[in-house]
């Protein structure tokens, strides 16, 4: 008997009969993470001023307590971070996840709290793994160690006792020594701030090391295992790391890199599980491998609302639970947490694919579309289609952002798109005829504003010079850890600071 067959049997098999219960029993478990959350944090600031003592049900608990955004919390944040306590959360608050979304330039700084480092994030990550060993019953996956790629931290407001940084850094630097033993790079290296000297370090630490498992953002994994091919002059990744079987990743969408992944590692062996693991909790992982779709967890220390996309504007947005979503719609996801954020709305979008358990694909941003012209155009369908681009003609998209062009000279507006190739398309026109087409298909808003080119022209692409999203990134200084290329915006900003440097 292997290693990961006696662990997993020990250790990891008694949790998926736990997991198992999503199924039968979701509305008890929220139920009892809600209470859980209202009874923990009644005497703070926040659980006085909303006499949390008194609430006694989630429709209560709506009625009273408000959606939240960062800048409703963001007093509060700057009392935390101040080191002041027992504001939202009664244990102290020590740790602050810098935002790495890109909604704008301003960073955010969540509050991570000793609870949900441990009943969140570190959960989300053993439980990935738990469920990775449920589907790979031959795997090996201890008989090796698991390469992190993670952010950088340093200290909050000059204090050496508080810490602000990539989420990514904050679990790095509290995880269990032991976990240690089976992961690498040491934490000195991982925890470099310049990223260019860091993939350096990485690599140099790595390439002889046991490497069975990668953990990481794709578009930043991608950066450091071309680099280990560059370094080694192996062809592909397997040759270095013989034993490698899975990738957890999360941060982006994995459609634009699958096809690059499976170029560069080429064992049959390889697995991909996708993991929703954002700076304000661990919220899903991917349970199928032939599905893309991710399973909810249910019994962390978050409790999950879910408000209806054509509701996200309105002053007082109508939020539903668990047991009142629909299969199919697009829906922001609100969440209040054991790290203090209550009714906070992160900003994502999902929409479910499935109903007990509960799985769902994340669609985009709440501030990540186009709807200049009423079409409504989200990141899930710019995925469909480009990946239906890339089949037809053979492309790799490496990177890509697209926003409107209001009006031309001659009155006409479109949809501009940025695109990074690693392989051009064997046929531009070709490639932008099938994404429009592929738009239409699954975006009948789009279809609508496409009809006769009346209300909108076909596709504009523009094709990004080799690095130009990553010179954008590193000049706003948001180079590695989880900063992510904006892929739909509704304003120009964003993409003319690109095309000024294309």
């Amino acid at each position: 008997m292997n290693v990961t067959t006696l662990l997993n049997k020990v250790c990891f098999a008694s949790r998926m009969k736990e997991i198992a219960h999503y199924a039968d029993l979701p509305g008890e478990l929220q139920s009892n993470v809600l209470s859980r959350l209202l009874r923990t944090a009644a005497h703070t600031e926040w659980g006085r001023m909303y006499h949390y003592r008194d609430l006694n049900s989630y429709d209560a608990f709506r009625e009273r307590v408000p959606i939240q955004t960062y800048e409703e919390i963001k007093t509060y944040v700057e009392r935390l971070r101040k080191g002041e306590q027992n504001l939202l959360w009664p244990s102290k608050i020590r740790w602050f996840a810098k935002s790495s979304g890109t909604t704008n330039d301003k960073s955010k700084f969540l509050p991570v709290s000793r609870e949900s480092l441990h009943d969140t994030h570190y959960r989300g990550g053993v439980d990935a793994v738990t469920i990775y060993l449920s589907l790979n019953p031959q795997s090996r996956f201890f008989s090796g160690k698991g390469l992190i790629l993670g952010g950088s931290h340093a200290p909050n407001l000059n204090s050496r006792q508080s810490l602000v940084g990539d989420l990514s850094a904050i679990l790095i630097e509290n995880i269990h020594p032991l976990a240690n033993l089976i992961r690498v790079p040491g934490k000195k290296i991982a925890l470099m701030s310049d990223f260019r000297a860091k993939m350096e370090a990485i690599a140099n630490s790595t390439i002889a090391a046991h490497v069975t498992n990668l953990s990481g953002v794709p578009s930043w994994m991608l950066v450091l295992l071309n680099h280990i091919l560059e370094k080694t002059g192996k062809r592909s990744v397997d040759e270095v790391w013989p034993d490698l079987e899975v990738f957890f990743h999360g941060g982006v969408a994995f459609t634009p890199y699958r096809e690059q992944y499976k170029s560069l590692i080429r064992s049959p062996r390889m697995h991909y599980v996708e993991t929703y693991n954002a700076s304000e909790g661990y919220f899903g992982t991917q349970n199928d491998f032939s599905d893309p779709a991710m399973l909810l967890m249910i019994d962390y220390g978050i409790f999950y609302e879910f408000v209806p996309l054509e509701e996200v504007d309105k002053e007082h947005p109508h939020a539903c639970c668990l047991e009142e979503v629909e299969v199919g719609k697009n829906y922001a996801v609100v969440i209040s947490t054991s790290a203090g954020l209550w009714r906070y709305m992160i900003g994502d979008t999902v929409r479910f694919t499935q109903r007990n358990p509960y799985k769902f694909v994340i669609t985009g941003r709440t501030k990540h579309f186009i709807n200049a012209f009423g079409e409504e155009l989200i990141v899930d369908n710019a995925e469909r289609g480009l990946a239906k681009a890339c089949e037809a003609t053979g492309a790799l998209v490496s990177d890509y952002s697209a926003a409107p062009v209001f009006m031309d000279m001659t009155g006409k507006c479109r949809h501009q798109w940025l695109i990074e190739f690693v392989q051009m398309p064997s046929d531009l026109a070709l490639f932008v005829r099938v994404l429009d087409d592929t738009l239409k298909a699954v975006n009948s808003d789009y279809e609508a504003k496409r009809q006769n080119n009346l209300a909108l022209q076909p596709p504009e692409l523009i094709v990004a010079r080799t690095g130009l999203f990553h010179d954008w990134l590193e000049q706003k200084g948001k180079l590695g850890g989880q900063h992510k290329i904006p892929r739909l915006s509704n304003t120009r900003d964003y993409i003319e600071e690109m095309l000024a440097i294309n």
